[in-house]
């Protein structure tokens, strides 16, 4: 049993001038590192089933200096008959208080892997009291190995109500951080959790809501709101802000590498702000700044929609990671298979500290292996722009998204293209009829509007008429990177803004859009990019590279084009939205006469 004495004014002021911040309580409740010695016997509390907190027998076997990324360790071999039970000291047990003669000693963190698991390291107490007197905001390096076979008994990462493909995604994209979720359910209905009290099972939750995903753990010492747990880190963020929850354990299982808890978390109960090399430290009933998720996901072709409300941590590297793979859960569950589909994917993003602080994108997707996956890609690029950015730190409000799958492949490939006109002085407005073929099924023909640019300059107008999400083949086969190239595309980076960043997405054609653009006289994009060179022999105005391919030209001549003429401006388009993904691309060329609408060749 702990005593416990109360000091209180003075005598409080007067203990903290004259010991460090960490050895204040250490008079009573605890035990330092070096009131400890070999063949000491003591109890340590955790929870391996339900909701009961149990003892089990501890005996000190030395101290290792300098061991622990905090400091000292303590060497303890356990025993008992829960010990017996479990094979050892098992993951989830992270955290388990140590008492010798009632009192703390710290909290129980370490082990080896394939060899003896009742012999386990304590990290202590002292050390992670300091983490209630932190007061700066730095982070640090993420936490390995402490040397040799020693490694930090690891928590299990539960996740519960994700689909086996999202569960798949969480392993690969979690894996350089060293979390392995674990497929789990809820807590049973009705469970009385209580109070956290040293030994609980307590949980550090990153996802609450329709799914979840959590680390288990044990309590180490409540003061208070003040909770100390784990022994060692999570994550070693440094200043954090994860959910601190409840724990349910269903069963803990006896490994041969090493026995593990199998859990759940439970019911938010307040914060968890510190992950350092000592534990993580939290406080009971404040609340964590999360990114709250609104998601509804319609199978059109059996008719069913699925709502759900997820809330995700604020982390710039979980964050974009943890929401689109809820996204991608709630797919897979709502159409209910894996394989080939087209989707439209629309969200609308709010947060502080962002240019226009509401962010909105739709956008089509088909793919014939994975439509789940590629339905997030553009949520996930925008939470890594967000949370990357080298501007401002962007706090994100909330995140809506709307899917609509369809079974069928709605995809069509342009065959070819043909302009309304031959000729065209600057500033008219000619129609491009764009023949698709869409997949398995009868040609269609739609018609895109562009308007000649007011300043362009006469002669021949190459056009390209592409999907919007299609990168012309010629392009990747022709385009030749240099050292300039490279030069270019730094400096542009560097005058870039924040507001430039989030433009360059929302504006980013769709893969449903036909776009027509200029292409400058050297071959290059309306962007100044390598696109393709003219084909290898004269085009006639409006007619198109497709229909002149195996024309012979003796002279192997290209068109005659002014190499002072003006470049166009990038944002010169024409665009049509479709409702098929559209692919391919082709070209037509216009000859684009004087302002007054006279011939630029014509002899006087």
């Amino acid at each position: 049993m702990t005593f416990k004495v109360r000091v209180t004014g003075f005598a409080l002021l007067l203990a903290f001038l004259i010991l460090p911040a960490a050895m204040a309580f250490a008079a009573t409740d605890f035990m330092s590192v070096d009131q400890l010695k070999p063949g000491m016997r003591g109890i340590a509390k955790t929870v391996v089933s339900g909701t009961r907190i149990e003892d089990f027998n501890v005996e000190i076997l030395g101290i290792m200096k300098n061991k622990g990324p905090s400091g000292d360790l303590i060497l303890i071999r356990t025993s008992g008959d829960l010990i017996d039970r479990t094979g050892g000291i098992a993951q989830g047990m992270s955290g388990s208080p140590v008492y010798i003669n009632g009192k703390l000693i710290g909290a129980i963190a370490y082990g080896w892997s394939f060899t003896d698991h009742r012999t386990g390291m304590v990290t202590p107490i002292a050390d992670m009291l300091k983490l209630w007197n932190i007061a700066d905001s730095k982070k640090v390096a993420p936490d390995d190995s402490i040397g040799g076979q020693l490694l930090k008994e690891s928590t299990p990462l539960m996740a519960a109500g994700f689909s086996d493909g999202a569960l798949a995604m969480l392993k690969d994209k979690l894996g350089p951080l060293n979390l392995v979720p674990y497929a789990v359910g809820d807590a049973p209905d009705g469970t009385a959790f209580g109070p956290l009290k040293p030994g609980s099972s307590v949980g550090v939750q990153l996802v609450r809501g329709d799914v979840s995903l959590g680390a288990i753990g044990t309590v180490t010492y409540v003061d208070g709101d003040k909770l100390l747990a784990f022994g060692h880190p999570f994550l070693k963020k440094g200043d954090s802000g994860y959910f601190l929850t409840d724990g349910y354990i269903f069963t803990t299982v006896n490994g041969i590498d090493s026995s593990f808890k199998v859990g759940t978390t439970g019911p938010t109960v307040g914060v968890i702000n510190q992950d350092r090399g000592a534990g993580i430290a939290g406080e009971l009933g404040k609340e964590a700044s999360c990114i709250p998720m609104h998601i509804t996901v319609q199978d059109t072709t059996m008719g069913l929609t699925r709502n759900a409300e997820v809330q995700v941590v604020q982390d710039e590297q979980l964050s974009p990671i943890l929401a689109a793979t809820a996204v991608f859960s709630e797919i897979e569950k709502t159409i209910d298979r894996v394989g080939s589909g087209t989707a439209r994917v629309s969200f609308e993003l709010s947060a502080r500290n962002m240019p226009g602080t509401v962010f909105k994108r739709q956008n089509m997707f088909y793919s014939d292996s994975n439509i789940d996956e590629l339905a997030v890609s553009e949520i996930n690029e925008l939470l890594t722009l967000l949370a990357s950015n080298q501007f401002q730190p962007v706090d994100v409000l909330d995140l809506k998204v709307n899917v609509a799958v369809d079974a069928a492949q709605r995809t069509a490939t342009i065959m070819q293209a043909a302009s309304s006109t031959l000729t065209a002085k600057p500033g008219d407005k000619i129609c491009i009829a764009v023949n698709l073929k869409p997949y398995r099924s009868e040609p269609v023909i739609r018609t895109v509007s562009f308007t000649i640019p007011a300043d362009q300059a006469p002669g021949p107008l190459t056009l390209e008429v592409r999907g919007g999400g299609t990168v012309p083949l010629i392009e990747l086969l022709k385009r030749q990177v240099t050292d300039s190239d490279v030069l270019k595309l730094v400096d542009k980076l560097k005058t870039q803004t924040f507001d430039d960043l989030l433009k360059g997405l929302a504006e980013r054609d769709h893969n449903n859009d036909i776009v027509v653009e200029p292409m400058n006289p050297d071959g290059t994009g309306a962007d100044g990019s390598t696109q393709v060179d003219l084909p290898s022999t004269d085009l006639e105005p409006g007619e198109n590279s497709d229909q002149v391919k195996h024309r012979g030209n003796a002279d192997n001549k290209k068109p005659e084009v002014s190499t002072a003429a003006k470049l166009p401006d990038a944002n010169v388009k024409g665009v049509l939205s479709t409702d098929y993904i559209v692919d391919s691309d082709t070209q037509i060329v216009i000859n684009v006469t004087n302002a007054d609408g006279s011939d630029p060749n014509a002899r006087l």
